[in-house]
Parts: structure tokens; sequence; C-alpha cells
């Protein structure tokens, strides 16, 4: 690429609110200007009047706004965009149809059939990006060895076969009808056409010559395995790019021949850059951050020091987090504004706490977001009637100096910010404070202890994120520079420095700009991508050379063809890596591993990624294969400017202020940076403005102006760890923060030791610390099934072993009786124990699903077990460590017990068995240690008080939903007790009468009239109960609280022994688990009014045989409610488990995925309907023996207020000679090749007596979503814990 020495270079950042642009000028000097984004008075669009304001003033030239700007003084332009992520946020994109193989029409609005908030009963999701859905007749297989069914011709090639062909005909046909109907934008999603593209790209040629103006193709956008996030990805394309089009056009139009032989590029979400012709929706959605974290990580990080980074981008809404440690961190799937895009990302994790992040108290707890105040009304110093946000307490505090911002403030914009009106809802919020302070008895807070809480609170929110970022990859948080842009975050940085334990601070001089800046540092990238799958070994290294030669020759040619010369082009190899029968694939470059003779030629990948796996999860695995998914070329062409160093010589302190700081108001110096000069020193505290930010140097760090202009704080310790045993609420919200973290943490080392697939990447666990009582302090993630249970379990081990337990010793516990769910969720719990105290200060457990146990069928979970030894190995108070020593052989041996039963095994996967205990023991450890940095921090009494407050705050906020209920109901029907009755399929009932006090706000729940124990294994041990009980508390709370012991105490649970809810110590319990737990939710819901009946089961179903086993939980009707219709296709309450894609499933295991979609008219009527089932069908090709574990087979969701039932499941089985068979709810059979199993799923009740006369109205039909009604999350930690909460 030539260089544009004489001319003008533009960055520019197109933001949501304001556009940044960074010029360089002919002469090398730098300019920086900032303009809003949409101001329609005074310009068409912010990119062209910032170029055309650089140019007019510095030439001195006319450049009128109502011509096109002259070109020939522009040598480059390079810009980032939020156009695709507002279209996608506001769901503005083209109206699109998609083009899907036959069976599969619902595929994304199923989805993973996970729900994405666990609490939200609507189960609000964003509406899919298309408009029609056109099903084709066609189908591809995998070609198995061990298929038994027979071949299908035309065969492909090796890998393929052709069931179906393409009806080109039927589907012209459809195209021109969706034409007709004035859509032009077309997806194309065909199974397995990641591996084999004609007949997506026969239907592409085809739509382009009927007139189609953009057609995407799932092969051609992003040619990876699994066709769910593929589908969403080529959907987002086709309903993006020709809105990004029509930016480009109206931005090139502003120019003068339409930007002809100006450079145009645009930041892609993987950090590089592209040509503005091949700028597309799929890559788009991260551009705008993307400059920012390219900025960063070429300004901030040293090659000679080699410290890592971590990127702070604090803005108005979220705060942005990254990593950068020498190479940037890509992420191939993520989620943005409800949709799962699959395409290389920059791993940015967005958190809701920003500058407007609105401030809330309470149940006596300080809470920060996730709701903002937005640009408009934007906080309450805005002078725009907003509320009360972070920005507002930085005003309060004086650390915002409001003669420093520009009067463009209030109704007509000409106002400076408002210290008043930020002073006035202070000081209201401080006497709600007050007087709740008062009622219980605590010291009163000031106005400004009260913004001073609220900073902390924020503070510890955005630390989170940060730990979980580096800590999920095996990283120590506090090696690490925090590298602070954006305008709100130099508030904000030494303080999360501080806390991260972190000791140096870097913001750039252009840290108010740092996205434009870095765009202008970007290289230009060329990535090319094609799946594989061999295995990484000698016999396949030719043909990986060789297909790698060509990809990079692609990419090389391409860049070449964009102007850069040999000398200028780089190219990296990566493979997608992953060990056999397992998930977790590594995307890996052989940079620093050369090739040798036993390697590929372009590296060294088995050490680099046997490394980085260590690294990441703690172990490998030696003897077992590896394996390649996709073959990665990333070229890249130099073109980035090189930095000018200006050297300052300015005056020193501007003014002096006063601060509050923890140690009250404090002489605080401000400084202009513009005026400091070089290699100054500025101690803590101090306050640096800039233009575009405001930096606070917190007392005890000291900031030092490097040569380049930048600051550079060394950050000192916090001193302020001395506090009492009082309750202080905004140290109330910190301690809830970092309980949850310790959990969190625990479950971080959990996933990274664990071997197996059921904890390692389904992520089937849950980590808790409890007092030394054994309640609950805090859980995560929250697993419905696991709320609570661990709590049983603990208090067991106190009660029956609680004398004789030793510092050193863990304990091993699943029987029922003991807390346990059921046995495959073994729970391992080690006390902590401090010097000076005879018995353990905390507990702390870990509770993971074990995938074999043994017992009479293989994944310990039998559809028929009658007693509990069928189910598999049991531990009542099993010393699984003692004095320090793992018991391996004593564990090895019970867990081998089950086979002295008839027709009883053991377990069947014992490898995987003991490495996950051990990994269990080591998270638990983790957990331990922290609580016992915990502890040094603030001393055992502090830490234990806060402990029983944080309970307290979670039984307040349970009491108040309570005191509300009995209000509205004393008031309706002048009764405080309800009830309400359900049944299982066998007839059992459930029954429940529920005694409220109104004025303690206390509740008795008897189950008294419940069924008694079964002959069958629907028993629910009474910690399901339990479990329940917390999810549903948490639902009708509505807001998130700390899910503890707390939330039980205003509660008396009555069950009564020998039921189904309490059985004997003996019983069956793996369906009570699975089905009965949603039954219990059903008839709680129902005595509450809450909302109508779920489809209120699981649909467990496994098959396998000697080789292989599969299990699922697939998706039904969710209730309807007060307000809103259920959500179709979607798991419910107790349940949360993401369904294995289609193109994995069929991948993997002897079978084919003929249909999967929702069943229509399933969901009861109303006034809001129920959600509607799903329709799953299983085509087998080898013998398997398949069992079913399910619920509503016999039983109907109910509806509520007048809302029809739900519809009940079916089971089906379609032998290959004919028949049709009902299977029931509950069976084992054995199948044949040709044999189809069909999973019709419950849809959920309906709401509200249906008016007939409106019964088509838009109650019954959801409008388009927009997704930023509510703040959106996004990023890798974001992903995990969705993950967790989806199992």
């Amino acid at each position: 690429m030539t260089e544009t020495e004489g001319k003008f270079d533009f960055a520019i950042d197109r933001g949501g609110t304001f556009t940044d642009v960074f010029a360089r000028l002919p002469d090398g000097r730098e300019r920086v200007l900032k303009l809003l984004s949409h101001d329609p008075q005074n310009y068409k669009d912010a990119p062209t009047e910032g170029i055309r304001r650089v140019l007019a003033e510095e030439t001195g030239q006319a450049f009128p706004r109502e011509q096109p700007v002259e070109t020939s003084l522009i040598g480059w332009i390079r810009m980032g965009t939020t156009v695709a992520t507002n279209a996608l946020l506001e769901r503005q994109g083209e109206r699109t149809a998609l083009l899907v193989t036959k069976g599969f029409k619902d595929l994304l609005h199923i989805g993973t059939q996970a729900r994405p908030k666990l609490f939200d009963l609507e189960v609000a999701v964003p509406d899919v990006l298309y408009d029609e859905v056109i099903e084709v007749d066609e189908r591809v297989v995998l070609r198995q060895d061990g298929c038994q069914l027979p071949r299908k011709e035309p065969n492909t090639g090796d890998s393929l076969e052709v069931w179906r062909e393409l009806d080109m005909q039927r589907v012209e046909d459809d195209l021109r009808g969706v034409l007709s109907r004035g859509i032009h934008s077309l997806a194309v999603l065909l199974l397995h056409s990641y591996t084999w593209s004609a007949h997506e790209k026969a239907v592409g040629s085809l739509a382009r010559r009927l007139g189609f103006t953009q057609v995407s193709l799932s092969s051609e956008v992003m040619p990876m395995v699994r066709a769910v996030p593929r589908g969403y990805t080529v959907c987002a394309d086709a309903y993006l790019t020709p809105k990004i089009r029509q930016y480009l056009k109206g931005f090139t139009s502003g120019f003068r021949g339409g930007l002809e032989g100006v450079s145009v590029l645009f930041m892609q979400s993987d950090g590089g850059l592209t040509p503005m012709e091949q700028f597309c929706g799929s890559r788009a959605v991260l551009s705008g951050p993307a400059g920012g974290v390219v900025g960063y990580a070429i300004t901030s990080y040293s090659q000679t020091e080699n410290k890592p980074v971590i990127g702070f981008d604090m803005g108005g809404t979220s705060t942005d987090v990254s990593r950068y440690a020498g190479h940037y961190e890509h992420v191939f799937e993520a989620t943005t504004a409800g949709v799962t895009l699959q395409a290389p990302q920059l791993d940015i994790n967005t958190v809701a706490a920003g500058g407007g992040s609105r401030l809330f108290f309470r149940s006596g707890m300080f809470v920060v977001g996730p709701e903002s105040a937005g640009a408009h009304p934007g906080p309450a110093c805005y002078r725009k009637g907003g509320p009360l946000t972070v920005t507002d307490a930085n005003l309060a505090l004086g650390r915002l100096l409001p003669s420093y911002f520009p009067r463009i403030f209030g109704p007509g914009e000409d106002e400076p910010l408002s210290s008043e009106e930020t002073m006035e809802h202070f000081q209201q919020l401080t006497r709600e404070i007050n007087h709740f302070l008062y009622t219980n008895q605590s010291q009163k807070m000031s106005m400004e202890e009260v913004a001073m809480g609220f900073i902390r609170v924020a503070n510890e929110a955005m630390c989170r994120p940060i730990r979980a970022l580096t800590q999920a990859k095996g990283h120590d948080t506090s090696q690490h520079v925090l590298a602070c842009f954006g305008g709100a975050g130099g508030q904000h940085a030494c303080a999360i420095a501080q806390a991260l334990g972190m000791k140096t601070v870097f913001i750039h001089k252009y840290s108010g700009v740092l996205s434009a800046y870095g765009l202008a540092l970007a290289d230009v990238v060329e990535e090319v991508q094609e799946p594989c799958s061999l295995q990484y070994n000698p016999r396949s290294f030719s043909e990986l050379d060789h297909r790698v030669e060509q990809l990079t020759q692609r990419c090389t040619e391409t860049l070449r063809d964009r102007g850069f010369s040999s000398s200028q082009i780089t190219t990296e190899v990566f493979l997608h890596l992953r060990y056999e029968k397992t998930d977790c694939a590594l995307m890996v470059t052989a940079t620093g591993y050369p090739g040798n003779s036993r390697s590929c030629k372009s590296g060294d990948f088995r050490s680099a990624f046997t490394k980085r796996y260590l690294q990441e999860f703690g172990f490998t695995i030696p003897d077992r294969p590896i394996m390649v998914d996709d073959i990665r070329v990333r070229g890249s062409g130099k073109s980035g400017i090189k930095s000018v160093t200006n050297t300052k010589m300015g005056s020193g302190i501007l003014k002096i202020t006063k601060c509050y700081f923890e140690d009250g108001y404090l002489d605080t110096s401000v400084y202009l940076w513009e005026e400091l000069p070089c290699d100054h020193n500025i101690p803590g505290p101090a306050i640096i403005i800039d233009k575009n930010s405001t930096i606070l140097v917190e007392p005890s760090c000291v900031a030092h102006l490097t040569e380049g202009g930048d600051v550079c704080i060394a950050v000192g310790s916090d001193p302020h760890c001395l506090l009492g045993t009082e309750l202080n609420t905004v140290q109330l919200s910190i301690f809830s923060h970092r309980f949850m973290s310790i959990a969190e943490q625990m479950g971080r080392v959990l996933q990274r030791t664990s071997i197996s697939t059921n904890i390692k990447e389904r992520l089937d666990f849950s980590c808790a610390v409890f007092g030394p009582d054994g309640g609950l302090v805090s859980n995560a993630p929250h697993i419905p099934v696991h709320l609570g249970a661990m709590q049983e379990t603990v208090q067991y081990q106190i009660k029956s072993i609680g004398s004789i337990i030793k510092e050193g010793d863990v304990i091993l516990s699943n029987h029922p009786c003991a807390g346990g769910s059921h046995l495959p969720d073994l729970t391992v719990i080690t006390p902590v124990f401090r010097s000076g105290v005879s018995g353990p200060v905390f507990f702390v457990a870990s509770r993971g699903h074990h995938a074999d146990i043994g017992g009479i069928t293989p994944g310990s979970m039998p559809p028929h077990s009658t007693s509990l030894q069928q189910e598999g190995a049991v531990f009542t108070s099993f010393k699984l460590v003692t004095a320090g020593v793992f018991q391996e052989e004593a564990v090895t041996e019970a867990l081998m017990a089950p086979a002295q039963y008839p027709d009883c095994s053991g377990t069947r996967n014992l490898h995987d068995n003991l490495s996950d205990l051990r990994a269990q023991v080591a998270a638990n450890q983790r957990g331990s240690t922290l609580v016992g940095e915990l502890i040094d921090s603030y001393g055992l009494a502090v830490v234990q008080a806060y402990m029983g407050y944080i309970q307290t705050n979670a039984e307040l906020a349970v009491r108040d939903m309570l005191k509300e209920f009995a209000r509205c109901r004393q008031k309706q029907t002048g009764s405080l007790e309800v009830e309400a009755e359900d049944f299982m399929d066998d007839g059992t009932p459930i029954r429940l009468r529920v005694q409220i006090n109104e004025n303690e706000g206390s509740a008795v729940f008897d189950f008294t009239g419940t069924g008694t124990e079964v002959w069958g294994n629907c028993n629910a041990p009474r910690a399901i109960t339990f479990s329940a009980l917390i999810y549903c508390l948490r639902c009708m709370v509505g807001q998130d609280i700390p899910l503890n012991q707390g939330c039980l105490t205003p509660i008396k649970v009555i069950i009564p022994s020998g039921s189904i809810l309490q059985p004997s110590q003996n019983a069956a319990v793996v369906g009570g688990n699975v089905l009965t737990s949603q039954r219990v939710v059903d008839v709680i819901f129902r005595a509450f009014e809450v909302c109508a009946a779920s489809q209120g089961c699981m649909n467990n179903v496994t098959f396998g045989s000697e080789g292989s086993g599969y299990y699922e939980t697939v998706a039904g009707g969710a209730g309807a409610g007060p307000g809103w219709t259920g959500r179709s296709g979607v798991h419910s309450h107790m349940t949360n488990t993401r369904i294995t894609d289609p193109e994995i499933l069929e991948k993997r295991y002897p079978v084919v995925l003929e249909h999967f979609s929702l069943r229509p008219g399933s969901g009861g009527a109303g006034e809001y309907r129920g959600g509607d089932g799903v329709i799953r069908k299983l085509l087998f090709r080898n013998k398997v023996v398949l069992s079913v574990l399910t619920e509503r087979r016999s039983t109907r969701p109910y509806g509520l207020h007048g809302g029809d039932c739900g519809a009940s499941g079916l089971n089906q089985l379609h032998r290959a000679d004919g028949r049709v068979l009902n299977l029931g709810a509950k069976t084992t059979v054995s199948l044949e090749p040709g044999d189809m199993f069909c999973l019709y799923t419950p849809g959920g009740g309906g709401y509200g007596e249906e008016d007939k006369q409106t019964a088509g109205d838009g109650r019954l039909l959801k409008k388009r979503r927009r997704f930023n009604d509510n703040f959106s999350e996004r990023g890798s930690v974001f992903e995990y814990r969705m993950a967790q909460e989806g199992v």
C-alpha cells in the first residue's frame, strides 16, 4: 500500500452518541475532534462533517457544507461504525427471508432452547431477523461407516450422501413469491453446507438471477459446523449488509467523485481493516469497540516488559473489558443483541456499569444498574429530568468539575451541568436510606457517604468481569496493567486497580478518542477459513500442509491485489484443535513453535495446543488423539501509522478543589493535561482534565507524564480495610459481590481442571459458600435444581459428623436423605478452618453431575428404577480426603459397589469420576483460600457478620414480596390463605396450602395431602422441594437478590414423611429431580396465581449402544401470564439445558434429525396464548436402546383465569415396517435401523379468557422486540455464565 505523504489521513469512530475524528496532517502533526453523531440541523453525516472541518481549518480554503467535499487532499479514510450494531439492537435491518432445509423452519426460533434470563417468566427474547421462511425439500447427511441403513445415491464424495436433491422449479416458485411481497434480501441455511455447499450455491445463483439484491449463503459467510449459530450469522449478514451499503452510499455521496481513488477502509469485529466494498454485516457488529482494543493494545503493551494489559473502556451505558498479551484474543462465537454470531470477533466483554447506570436502594442494599439513564434523559445533572446515576455520584463528590464541561445540557442544550439537581436527588435518596437505617437501628449516613457508597459498589461490579476474564484462563489478575480509555473510566481506574491488586494504570493521551486512534494504527486484515475433520498426526500432515499452503496463497494474493507489497504482508496459521470426544476446541497458532520432523511445516501445533490447554484447564490428555476442526489463515497488510511524540512545556497546578474520599473532603490539585510538561509527577489526590475525559488520581497513587505525553499512574494499596461488625449498607453490597466472586472463581477452577463433558463443557455443576451453621451464603451459577439444595447436604454433615471433621478432611455425599437431589450429582464439601478457632468457620462445596456412577443403565438415569441402589453408587458422609490425602482406593471401591446388586454395574467411567472428584476438591481448595484471604483483609468477626447481613438482605426482599402479595390478596378476597393442587401422570396429587402472615411477611407452605411415595423413580428428595421454592420466590420477588439461606428464613415448610416429596431412604429418585421438581413449581405458581403452567416436563431422552450413549432434554411451551404470551420452544423453570446442534448430533451419533420445529396449536388459548411445544423426530441408523423419561403425557399444563390448558405431550415410535406405537411416558425399547422416534412436547397454558372477536389481535402475537429496551451484555464471560445457566 503506497504512502500518502503530503495529504490528510483520517481515522473516524462513528459511535451512537459521538463521532471521534483523528487526523494526521500533511506536515506530520495530529489533530483530534469530537462531534455529535446526529445533528441534522447542522449537517447530514458526522464523519463527513469532521473531515470537512479539518480540511477547512487547516488549509484556510472554503469547503461549503452543501457541496461534496473535494478529495484531492485526502490520502486515506479509516472508519469504525456502530451502524450494524444499532440496526441489530433496534431491529431496523432489511426485510429478509430465510431459506432452510425442510423440517427446520423454526430452528432459529428454538435456537439452543435455553432462556436468556433464568428467572424471567415472560422469557423475553428478541425476535428472529427474518420475516418469512421457505422450506426446501433437500437433504444431505454425513456418511457413517457403521450405518446399517441402505445407501442413498447419488453419492457426493467420501463423506456425504445426498438423500434428497433440490427441486429447483419449486425453489424458484417460492422465491418469486417472496419477491412479490417486497422482500429482496435472502439468507440460505442448508444442513451440512459447511462441508458441501453445492445446494446452497445453486440456490444463490438462482436468487441473484431472479433479482434478490442481497443473497447470503451460510457456506460462504462462515463455513463452520453447527447449524444454529451459522444460521444466526447468515441471517445477520443478510439483515445488516444492505443497511451498511445504504450508509456507505450516503457517506460516499458527500465527496466529489464518490471517494474514487481514495483508500477507504472499515474496521471489522476481529480488529482488522477491510476495504469498504468488502465490509459486510456479519463482520461489522463490533466495528466500533474493536478500534479501541487495537488502540490500547499497540500503545500500552510493552514488548520488553511483556506485561499483559486489561483494556477498560467505560462509557455512558456500559463498560467494555478486554485483554491483550502480545496477541489479540478472539472468540469465534458470541452473542450480540440476542443474536449468536459465528465469526472471528475480539473478546470484548460488555457489562452494565457505565456513567449512566442508575442507582437504587433495595431492601437495604446499594444497587448499581443494569438499567441506564441513556443519552435521553441522561443523568440528573443533564437537566432533563433524569434519574441518579454513577455520573451524578462523581459530581456530588467533587470529582467532576462543571466549569470544565461544555454548555450543552438542559432542554435548550445551552446550559452547564447541574450540581443542584444532583444534590437534590441525593438528598432525597439519603433521607430514604436513613429512614431504613433508623428502623433497623443502624447509623445514619451523610449524602457524601451515600454517593461514595454507590461509587464503590459500581467499582466492585466492574471488578468481577475483569477477575473472570483473567482467572478463567489461568492468569493472575494483579499481574496486569489497566489501560483506561473512554469518557468515564478515568474517574474509576485507580480504585478498580487497587481492588484488583494491579500496580499500574495507563491512560493514553488520546484516551478520549482511542477507538479512532486505534483505526489509524490498525492493519488491513484478510482471513480465510475452511472446515476440516482430520486427526493431527503424521498421516495427515501432508494434507494439512497442502490446505494451509492454498489458504495462505489466497490470503496473500488478496492483499497484493489491495496494493500491499510482499514485505508488508504477514500471515499467521491457526488450527482449531480439540481432544477427541470433547467439545473444548481451541483456535491455536504455532507462533513460537517452529515446525520440526514431528509436525506440520507451518509449526508444531501439538506442542502449542498442549501448552495452552494445560494453562487454561490445568491438565492434558496425553493418550487422546487431537482433532482438527478448522484451518484458518489470517493475513495482515502492515499499514498503521507511527505515533508522533510531542514534548510539551507547561504550567503546574491550575487550582485547588475539594474532593470527597474515604477520609472525607481533601484538598485536590486540578491540572489541565494539555499544559502538563512531560516527565512530570503528580501525587494524589489530583484531578487531570482533558477535553474529552477527567482522570482522578486517588490519594495513595502517583501519576507520571511520559515522554509521549501519556499518563502512567503508580497505584498504591488501599489503606481502608478497617471495618467493624456493625452493618454498613455500602459494604453489604460489596461483600455480596465478594462472596459471589468466590463461588464464581471456584466454578472457574472446577471447569478448568475437570475432564468430563458434563462438567467441563456442559458446565453441569454449582459451587457455593456456606456459613459455620451450613447456611447458604452465595451460590454460583444459578442452576435451578441446585438452588438451596446443597445447604441441606452441608447441614446434614454438620449434624451427623460435625464433631469429627478435621482440617484436611473433605466429605463426599449424594444420598437423598443427606440433601442430595439425585445420585449422579456428587457433592464435595470442604470445611474452612481458622487458627485459634476450634470448629469450621465456613464451608465451601461443589456439586457436579457425573455422567455415570453405575446402576442398571448407562448414564445412571434409568426410566424404570424402583430402588435407590439401581441408580448407582451411594455416598452419605464419605471422607474423600482424610488429613490431606485423597482416598482413591476407597472411593474406587465405593463407585464399583453397585455391581453387587442384580442387573447393576459399577461405574462405567471410573477415570472421569476420579478426575472430576479431584477437580471438585481443587475448586473447594480455591474457595477455601479465597475465604481465608477475605478474613485476612477484614477479620473473621467482620466477614461472618456480613455473611449474616447478606442472608438478612435476602430475607427482607422475600418478606417485602409476601407482604405486598398479602395486601393485594386481602383486598381482593379477604383471605390470607391460598392453595393449589396438580397431578403427576400416574395420578399422584401434589397439594399445597400457603398461610401468609401480612405483618411479619412470613408464610407456611404446607404440602399435607400430597400423595405417597411411588413405585418408580418420581420420588423427589426433600432438597428438591426447597430448590423449587427458592426458584419460585426469586421469580416472584422480580429483582436480583442474593440467593441464600435468607430466602427461606420467612418460610416454614411442612412436607409429610413418606410422601412423594419426602420418600423413604431407599426410594428411587432420578425422576423426581427432573420431573417432579417441575410439578412442584407448577403448584406453587398456581397457588399464587403467578402464571399459567409451562410444559411441566424436561422430556428426558437417552439412546445408546455398547459404543456410545447420548442424553438430551427437550424444550416445550412456556405458560402465559398477565401481559405476556408464553414463549414457544423453550425450557422452563427447573431446567435450562441447551440442546445439541443438529449437525453435531448427526456427526457424532448414529442418528438423522428428520424434523425439529414448533408444534402449532399446542399452546393453550386465552387472552394471552400459551407457548407451543416442539416436534422432534429422530431416525436411527443403527441398533440402539432408547429410554424416555417424561411427564404431562396424560395430564395437561393448566391455564389460569379462564385460559385453556396446553396440549399434553406424546411419545411415538414409527417402526421401519410401518407400525406406529405409543411409547407412553416412561419406557425403554430396543430400536432397529430405520426406526424413528417422534417426540411431541407439551404446550404451555393460556392466561385469561379468550375474546372470540379479537382472537387474532396483537395480544396473541408479540410485536417485533427491540433489544435495547434492556441492557445487553456481551463477551466470553457472559457466554460462560449463559452456558452455566443453560444446563
